[in-house]
Parts: C-alpha cells; structure tokens; sequence
C-alpha cells in the first residue's frame, strides 16, 4: 500500500511566515476543469473509461454523462458497484448529472470541481473562508492547531488549516457524512474520509495549483492522490444567486431532487 503523507487529524501545527494572498477585490479563481487530473505518481482519481470520448458543444459534437472506468484499483468492490450503477444509467441512455445541477453541496474534496464561476477566498485573522456563489456554498476554515473533539457528520465536515512558505494554504478536513461523491463520476465515501488540500499560488501569482491526499478505509484500498488547477478571474465582486430558487425538474428525470424543506425558517 502507498503510504501518504497526510497528517493526522489530531493536530496541525501553525506557520507563523508569510501569508498567501488568495483573498482579491474584484475576482476569484476558475476551476480549470470538472474533473480532478491525475497525480505525477501513484494511485489517482477515478477517470473516463479508456477512449471514451465525452465530448460537448464546444468540440461539436453531441454531449454524453461521464462513464468511469471502474478497474480503477482506488475502489472497494463497493464502490465499484457504485460507480457501475451510474455507467449503466448513462448506457440506457438516463441522464447522471452532477448534484450540483440539483443544488446539493459538493462536500469535500469535489467542492474543487465547481465548473464555470470562480470561488472567491476571504481571509481573516483566524479564518479563511471559500465561496461558490451560485449555490451559496461556504466552506470554513479554521487556523487553528487541532480539531473538535466528538465531531456529529456534515455537509463539509471540519476543516483546520494553516499557511505555509509564503504561498501555500494546508487544509485537513474530518467529520464529513456521506451523503456526498469524491467527485462528478458519484465516486462514494463514508464517514472515514480524510482529504489534505495544498492551495498553492504558482510563480506566476494568475494560476493557483491544488494537491490534493484523499484516505478512506471505509471505500478506498489504499490513499490517493489528485491535482486541480484554476485562473485568477477578475468578473467584479460576488453576486448574489440563489440554485434552489430554481427546482427544475430536467426533462422529468428526478435524479437528484432539489432540497427542500417542509417547515419555513421563520
């Protein structure tokens, strides 16, 4: 089994150099892809099936839902019947979308696969915050050293962080539930799920690379590793959205039902 060198979820210990700035006035960074990339060495995400060709309007031609290539040695024969179940939707020709299309949180780690509008940081004394407006998703985290005791499972579970070198934010993450996918191909995870996220500016300070450490005993054979990249957008400030105000029921296939709730709020 590779062995990872993701930190334990007892304890960061704080850098007290530089900080990055992820954090600008009138932008974000765009998400390079809906799929993470493969690491330069090991194990990695699960990807397409070997020359499937996906495709899209922008290479003109008809566009198809993924189909994961399910030897992928990551999954547990769990998983794996998992992501099956989706490919053999996408074969009868039903739709697998992403639960994003239904307004339902990401989770982590596929919160980095947001497609199409940039997340915007805002960075605080002893916080950072990271926001895809369009489904007024936030993910906290906190610079402190340990995390909470007796964690109760959520949407983006726990995340501690701290900087590092003067241009790398180390994110962990526990307590997550497992209501969410890894990724857009509906990879599952349970509650065991520990994912490491290293945002680092690139030299250049207009890319920002994401490394990312995923671990679960619970769905995974061994540790994984993934990359995301984004682009530094500048589109204005942040504007107000709201997905849920929306509940389409596309094409009356009710993969995913939009949330909702029963009791008002006030």
């Amino acid at each position: 089994m590779l062995a990872l060198a993701l930190l334990p979820a007892g304890a960061i210990a704080a850098d007290t150099g530089a900080v990055p700035q992820f954090m600008f006035i009138n932008g974000g960074w765009l998400a390079g892809g809906a799929d993470f990339r493969q690491p330069e060495s090991g194990p990695g995400p699960v990807k397409d099936i070997p020359g499937y060709k996906r495709g899209g309007n922008q290479e003109g031609v008809q566009a198809t839902f993924r189909m994961a290539d399910v030897s992928n040695p990551i999954l547990q024969p769990w998983a794996r019947e998992a992501v099956q179940k989706v490919n053999d939707r996408v074969v009868k020709g039903l739709p697998a979308y992403t639960p994003q299309v239904s307004c339902r949180p990401h989770g982590v780690p596929a919160f980095l696969l947001h497609p199409a509008q940039p997340i915007y940081f805002i960075q605080t004394q002893d916080k950072v915050l990271m926001v895809w407006p369009p489904n007024h998703e936030v993910r906290h985290i906190y610079l402190t050293d340990k995390h909470s005791a007796n964690l109760i499972p959520s949407w983006y579970g726990e995340s501690i962080g701290h900087y590092e070198n003067g241009d790398t934010l180390v994110v962990d993450t526990i307590g997550l539930n497992d209501k969410t996918f890894v990724d857009n191909y509906r990879t599952p995870h349970t509650t065991q799920l520990h994912v490491i996220e290293r945002f680092r500016i690139n030299p250049d300070g207009e890319g920002l690379t994401v490394d990312v450490s995923v671990e679960d005993p619970g769905a995974f054979t061994t540790p994984w590793r993934a990359v995301q990249v984004y682009r530094k957008q500048t589109p204005g400030p942040m504007r107000e959205s709201s997905c849920a105000e929306n509940p389409d029921n596309f094409f009356g296939h009710d993969y995913d039902p939009v949330p909702q709730d029963d009791t008002p709020d006030f």
